[in-house]
């Protein structure tokens, strides 16, 4: 597998962040971007860029790292007949479990095999082997990608497509949900002149823990949300396939839908900010506290 190499779809964050790292390991990629110049970094590395039908051509593996279904049902529509005959197709990016069935079926009828494969984590973890990969489909075909999916990081198959993107949804959704919560303690805590040590303190030694608060509590007090790791817009992408996906189920889907609501605001006001910036939405006063110590005036 290793000698015929893999073709990477889609050069933006993730997929760069992987791509370096399969380079590192030793793997021969081709890599497609809309864009060419975004691929001179990792051309760089060793990587060669061709033209979207040649790329899919030069490889016997398709990883998908593209922006949403859309963008990758556009690829596949460009390709001309037969170009998926005998080609392992993993699409990593997160979608709905409807759409990812759609395209399963599409692949499998164009003699293609498919593999749904998202991943957990950003793009530190995807950089240094430590992704979380959720596969559905056929088990033998994951099993025999495992040389190529277990550089990336920890596999774990979760049953038939659809199954995995409805699991990648389900846990994004607590990102937002999350972050939602703890910009709201930490703005009332913050509101009230409490020491934030004081408070993460106690929070750390708690059940109600979680390592994302540690990990973003220098973007809320510094209110700095520059250069992210997970864009703010990829968020709200997922929270509106997580409302669609829930739509029609005996689920409340109001929570998801408010924080689709703030993210548009946010997008509008924000820009590409990391996802982070959800705090800003949530705690209003410019700069994101009061004043660490001093108690509220009477």
């Amino acid at each position: 597998m290793k000698d015929g190499g893999a073709t990477l779809l889609g050069t933006g964050l993730m997929g760069t962040a992987m791509a370096g790292r399969l380079l590192a390991e030793g793997w021969p990629l081709v890599v497609w971007n809309r864009h060419a110049e975004r691929t001179l970094p990792l051309q760089e590395q060793g990587a060669r860029f061709l033209p979207l039908a040649a790329a899919v051509a030069a490889a016997p593996v398709l990883l998908c790292t593209l922006s949403d279904a859309a963008a990758l049902t556009a690829c596949l529509d460009a390709l001309p007949a037969g170009a998926l005959q005998d080609k392992d197709l993993l699409q990593m990016s997160t979608i709905a479990p409807e759409q990812s069935r759609r395209l399963a079926q599409r692949v499998l009828a164009a003699g293609g095999r498919y593999l749904e494969a998202p991943v957990l984590g950003s793009t530190p973890e995807a950089g240094s082997g430590r992704l979380l990969i959720l596969t559905a489909g056929p088990e033998a075909l994951g099993e025999r990608l495992l040389p190529l999916l277990s550089c990336l990081g920890q596999v774990r198959h979760i049953g038939a497509v659809g199954q995995a993107a409805a699991l990648k949804l389900a846990l994004n959704q607590l990102i937002a949900g999350l972050t939602a919560s703890f910009s709201l303690s930490l703005g009332l805590v913050r509101e009230q002149g409490i020491r934030v040590e004081d408070f993460m303190e106690i929070l750390r030694a708690s059940a109600l823990y979680a390592p994302t608060f540690d990990k973003k509590l220098s973007r809320y007090l510094a209110d700095d949300y520059a250069h992210p790791n997970f864009p703010e817009r990829h968020l709200l992408k997922d929270m509106r396939l997580f409302a669609e996906t829930i739509a029609g189920l005996p689920l409340d889907g109001r929570p998801s839908a408010l924080w689709v609501t703030l993210l548009e605001e946010l997008l509008a006001e924000a820009g590409d900010a990391d996802y982070a910036v959800l705090y800003r939405a949530l705690h209003r006063r410019p700069g994101g506290g009061g004043e660490e110590g001093v108690p509220p005036a009477p």
